[in-house]
């Protein structure tokens, strides 16, 4: 005989099929705090896994659905928080970027195959590290002309750069290890 103050004890295949029966109400609750179903759905399958991980926390399969809408809470803030941390950091790379222009003397002394390796890249990355570091304009002017967001330009010259640097190893070797100063690549650069 059970007492009826006592709470029930979660039986694992009831909590799955309570919780699995409310997937759409917790897809409607997550899609209205963040920017787009996809991300809704990311992060309620992530829920989900940890939930299920965590069902020994659970004293009332009762109270399932409510455990689980704390559990979406907290993921949406821990989404939040890290969603703010990224884009502080990409400020702070926009403005790292925006600070260190090229000095004169060394871009006038870089391999001269950088300009033809960098025409066979993306037109958006070439576009970029034309404007950012040959014309030497700031990422924000940059973003601007773009049409895009100032954290979406640092982006994208940070990933031009890494593409440019892969490619610069592929043609020139060693040459690209020591700067490209004096280059004697076959690329025909010196």
């Amino acid at each position: 005989m059970t007492d009826p103050d006592t709470p029930e004890l979660p039986d694992t295949p009831a909590v799955v099929a309570r919780l699995v029966a409310n997937h759409r109400e917790f897809l409607a609750f997550l899609q209205a705090r963040v920017d787009s179903r996809a991300l809704a759905e990311d992060i309620l399958q992530d829920a989900f896994v940890r939930g299920l991980g965590k069902l020994e926390t659970l004293h009332d399969q009762r109270s399932a659905v409510a455990w689980f809408f704390r559990i979406l809470r907290n993921a949406v803030i821990d989404h939040q928080r890290r969603q703010t941390v990224a884009l502080r950091r990409l400020d702070a790379l926009a403005a790292e970027l925006d600070a260190q222009p090229p000095a004169a003397e060394l871009r006038d002394a870089v391999c001269q195959c950088v300009g033809h390796l960098a025409a066979t890249m993306r037109p958006e990355y070439a576009e970029a590290l034309r404007r950012v570091e040959i014309d030497g304009i700031a990422v924000k002017d940059y973003a601007r002309e773009a049409g895009i967001t100032g954290n979406n330009a640092a982006v994208r010259v940070f990933r031009a750069r890494e593409a440019l640097r892969k490619q610069l190893v592929r043609s020139c070797g060693t040459c690209a290890e020591h700067g490209c100063l004096d280059c004697t690549c076959a690329g025909g650069c010196s």
